[in-house]
């Protein structure tokens, strides 16, 4: 009796992992007040295990997850069957929309290089209530609010949150295989996601925007997401960079998403 309770106490204290220390940057928020932005940034060093943030606080606060909902939006897709690979086509629904670019067919990386809202609408669509539901769950993403009356709005407005630090610990377990999708369903993903490939490193990313968009109405202020991860030589970091305006929203918004998370990123040494 001894012995088994000694090895379940072994087992307990193997599987315990200590949270990762936290370095605190408050200059970095420099970066922001350039751009005219609020907002938070965390990275996390996946070989230091540790963390580095602006407003980390912050950084566990939950907002909409907006586009960046279609990293695990394209995986389930892939699990399911109704994507196979990053040249799937995504078929046009013949609505024309005031961005020129979603007028048209096009393969699952541009979908998900262009962000196109309605794509992935469709794809939630045919997915299902239920079946969205049992892979969020598993996957451990955020925490969805996911209803038949807004299968395909629910990332976009409504009750649905996640914050900056499981949009960073989400990523982190999808590199290392730790979430319930195949090993080539990852590597479609981690295909769509690469964003700018240099001799000294990559990056892979997705923006969000939580807006007056494509028709849909919500409510607060909108709310901005660039996440995503960088391989440089052997080390990874995953990073998660949030902003939020009322309207109207600056003109920096848009492109300050990616601007002030590479311009981070290059201060740290990682770009």
């Amino acid at each position: 009796m001894l012995t088994r309770f000694l090895l379940m106490a072994l087992a307990v204290s193997c599987a315990y992992r200590p949270p990762a220390p936290v370095i605190d940057r408050p200059d970095l928020g420099r970066f922001f007040e350039a751009e005219k932005l609020n907002g938070s940034f965390l990275l996390y060093d996946l070989k230091k295990d540790r963390y580095t943030a602006y407003r980390y606080a912050r950084s566990r606060q939950g907002f909409l997850p907006a586009s960046t909902y279609k990293i695990i939006n394209t995986l389930i897709g892939l699990e399911t069957g109704l994507l196979t690979d990053d040249a799937t086509i995504m078929k046009w629904d013949g609505v024309r929309r005031e961005r020129e670019v979603l007028n048209k067919d096009m393969t699952l990386r541009e979908a998900f290089q262009v962000s196109c809202v309605p794509c992935y609408q469709a794809l939630a669509r045919q997915i299902g209530v239920q079946r969205m539901r049992s892979f969020v769950k598993k996957a451990d993403y955020g925490r969805m609010d996911i209803q038949a009356g807004s299968l395909d709005t629910f990332w976009l407005r409504g009750k649905s949150r996640i914050s900056p630090k499981e949009e960073v610990d989400f990523l982190r377990r999808i590199y290392t295989g730790q979430v319930p999708f195949s090993k080539p369903h990852l590597a479609t993903l981690k295909k769509v996601m690469l964003l700018d490939d240099q001799p000294t490193h990559r990056l892979y990313g997705k923006t969000g925007w939580a807006s007056t968009m494509d028709g849909i109405e919500m409510d607060g202020p909108d709310i901005g997401w660039f996440v995503g991860y960088v391989e440089k030589g052997d080390d990874v970091y995953f990073f998660a960079t949030n902003i939020e305006s009322p309207q109207p929203v600056p003109d920096t918004f848009l492109a300050g998403r990616r601007r002030v998370t590479e311009r981070i990123l290059a201060e740290l040494g990682i770009l």
